[in-house]
């Protein structure tokens, strides 16, 4: 049996870290028994070290399944970096590399093999030579049609368990509610393991929705709020993304477009610019992301209401896997259902698609902590609000829209139930376009009975009403809307209906210029641009060396040691050997700066009250001026005459009182301090004036 001293030593040796989250050392140690595993984690939840630790400790080579060539790079780049023997096996490499590889493995070189479910075949022969101590099936929810991104080759996975009855298998997964955990243990023949399903809560992220108006607007005021940071913006299109990242560019943001629609030489610049740090935004099909482990994502933005939340959250959990705080901003409207909507009723699974998005739907629409809905979906009670959403923050305000509610209704009603939100609030605002004339639509009674709400705003109610269950959208009658039963109440029974108000409309004012990007002269910025330095000089991306919540602790910390830069989380044996000096280097640097910048400050000043002193400002005057106290400005005083600066001290020095201090200094034995001086003169003569008289006599000891 391993022994807790070898899993905590090799955590912090190769990890860098002394504790483990939440979970983590019940599956390593369950998978070192030799024991079947489920675990859902969310994303940078720390999934990957469930199977990486126990990898170093077990005797032969663990097998990890991936979906991805970039998402296996990026691990394998990264344990690479930590000083662990890995490599990745697929169809994109040469006869020659797949030749150095099986030898790799076979001289036992190799500790973890990545490898594409399409390619395990290849690897027969590896199979039967060597000792195969683990397999790990990342991103599992692909082999189920329950899942969010299904995926053909995942299906055939479920042989690996025949090849191998007696290894561990440990499939793991972001995002599976219970259907498709059950389906995965199933298809993997796996159906006695052990689940660990992690909380969901990601508290370091923030959640937002908005309603998708003047979008360009609204990013624009988020992204100026955020220099320099790295996103990602999801679309539902190709043509959106290539027109938002244009007019991103053109508003002079760091933008690109990634979808599958480019050739693959243009995504795989597009991802490894964005890995690298060397654009900031990429604006992208759900395509992108699922293969890169970036930890310094700080925000995700959704253009456009995704699909269902299982891919939400996986999408909005790509922010913040360092752990520090990221922001998330959803837009949705009546015009994303729609589209969705119809998208569902292709797929050959359209009653779970649609059922799945109207919990999308709902998510977007909710008027209560969002982040309680979204656990709840994936089985986790929140007991108290998060505090950290958008209507935790500023909870909507209610009003009685009882008559606006019954204005709607009733112009349904008398439409027959045959027209579309566009239609209905057309005819509420007496507007005379042609589809309302050719209709004759203005005989009716409700026509134009609530001219004197916008387009925009009777668009939030009505979409508030169908929220409530006065109103429904019927699909596949051209979105007509449609009444409720609970719609007859209000009409008859005078039910009283809460509406909240609109949000205010989003408006870039000419004096709002965007904040031109610069390098904040912070210990942070020095330590992420040498990180920066070393990433790109060794053709890795900056976040392997060490993550921003490391840098952030490196700066709080300020270790000059390597035992003290060995305690920071994140730093383990290798990285302390390969990085440790030049990143104390450049600490001790920009400790050495700040003294030097204090001290000049400090001669700026004293220089200041000289300039006055010349004048022929008094010292209280002087205090007044510069807004310091007087005893400050006796100190400046001090300092300039002992820099030898022309300053007549007598004039503010009593000759008794000089006397006295000069006998004190004597019989006190020249202390250093002046409270000796201030307490043999019970008080009666003033600190600043022992200063004073103390600086005329100098280093002269003699009586």
């Amino acid at each position: 049996m391993i022994q807790d001293t070898a899993i905590y030593n090799t955590l912090k040796e190769y990890f860098g870290y002394d504790s483990f989250r939440s979970h983590q050392k019940e599956i390593i140690e369950n998978v070192l028994k030799g024991n079947d595993c489920l675990v859902v984690m969310p994303t940078g939840g720390g999934k990957s070290i469930c199977y990486q630790l126990p990898a170093m400790l077990m005797d032969g080579l663990t097998i990890v399944v991936s979906p991805l060539i970039a998402l296996m790079k990026d691990q394998v780049d990264g344990l690479q970096v930590n000083g662990i023997s890995a490599n990745y096996f697929n169809s994109s490499q040469t006869a020659a590399e797949h030749e150095a590889i099986f030898k790799a493995v076979e001289n036992k070189e190799t500790k973890l093999l990545y490898v594409a479910p399409e390619s395990l075949s290849y690897l027969e022969n590896i199979f039967s030579s060597v000792n195969v101590s683990l397999i790990a099936i990342d991103e599992a929810h692909c082999i189920s049609s329950w899942g969010h991104d299904f995926r053909p080759a995942y299906t055939q996975l479920g042989y690996l368990k025949n090849r191998f009855p007696n290894t561990p298998l440990i499939a793991l997964t972001a995002t599976a509610d219970k259907a498709t955990r059950e389906d995965i243990a199933q298809q993997l023949n796996i159906p006695h393991a052990k689940k660990y399903i992690a909380s969901f809560d990601r508290k370091n992220i923030s959640l937002e929705v908005r309603p998708g108006t003047e979008r360009l607007q609204q990013i624009t005021r988020f992204l100026n709020k955020r220099p320099n940071e790295s996103g990602i913006i999801y679309c539902l299109s190709r043509k959106a993304t290539e027109n938002l990242a244009e007019k991103l560019q053109k508003a002079g943001f760091n933008a690109q477009a990634y979808h599958a629609g480019l050739n693959n030489n243009e995504r795989s610049q597009t991802q490894e610019d964005f890995i690298n740090d060397k654009i900031d935004i990429v604006c992208a099909t759900i395509a992108f992301g699922m293969g890169i482990d970036k930890s310094n994502v700080r925000w995700v933005i959704h253009y456009n209401m995704p699909k269902n939340l299982e891919g939400y959250y996986q999408e909005i959990g790509r922010a913040g896997r360092d752990g520090l705080p990221s922001a998330t901003l959803l837009f949705h409207s009546y015009a994303d259902v729609v589209q969705l909507q119809q998208f569902a009723e292709g797929a050959g699974n359209a009653e779970v698609q649609i059922a799945k998005l109207e919990r999308m739907k709902q998510y977007a629409d909710a008027l209560s902590c969002r982040r309680k809905i979204l656990l709840s979906y994936f089985g986790e009670f929140l007991e108290e609000d998060c505090g950290n959403c958008d209507v935790c923050k500023n909870p909507p305000q209610f009003f009685n829209g009882t008559i606006l509610a019954q204005k709607a209704l009733s112009c349904v009603a008398r439409l027959k139930e045959q027209e579309n939100i566009g239609m209905v609030i057309d005819v509420l605002r007496g507007a005379h376009n042609q589809q309302v004339l050719e209709k004759n639509y203005q005989q009716i009674k409700t026509y134009g009975i609530a001219n004197d709400i916008s387009w925009r705003d009777w668009q939030h109610y009505i979409v508030q009403m169908v929220n409530l269950g006065y109103l429904e959208i019927a699909f596949h009658q051209k979105n007509a809307l449609k009444l409720t039963p609970q719609a007859k109440d209000v009409l008859f029974n005078n039910q009283e209906v809460a509406l909240t108000k609109p949000q205010e409309k989003v408006t870039v004012t000419p004096t709002e210029v965007k904040e031109k990007k610069k390098t904040k002269n912070s210990l942070f910025e020095r330590l992420r641009q040498l990180r920066l330095d070393i990433a790109r000089e060794e053709d890795i991306p900056a976040y392997l060396i060490f993550n921003d919540a490391t840098l952030k602790e490196i700066e709080a910390e300020r270790p000059i040691t390597d035992d003290d830069f060995m305690r920071i989380n994140g730093v383990g044996k290798r990285k302390m050997e390969t990085y440790g000096y030049q990143f104390i280097k450049e600490i001790i640097a920009f400790n050495k700066e700040k003294e030097t910048k204090k001290s000049r400050k400090k001669g700026a000043t004293h220089l200041e009250t000289f300039r006055l002193y010349q004048e022929g400002l008094s010292v209280e005057e002087i205090a007044k001026t510069r807004k310091l106290s007087a005893t400050t400005i006796y100190s400046h005083i001090s300092k300039l005459y002992q820099d030898g600066k022309d300053i007549d001290l007598m004039q503010f020095v009593d000759a008794d009182d000089l006397k006295a201090v000069k006998e004190a200094r004597k019989m006190l034995d020249n202390p250093d301090q002046l409270k000796p001086y201030y307490e043999h003169f019970e008080e009666a003569i003033d600190y600043w004036t022992i200063r004073l008289c103390l600086t005329l006599l100098g280093n002269d000891k003699s009586s």
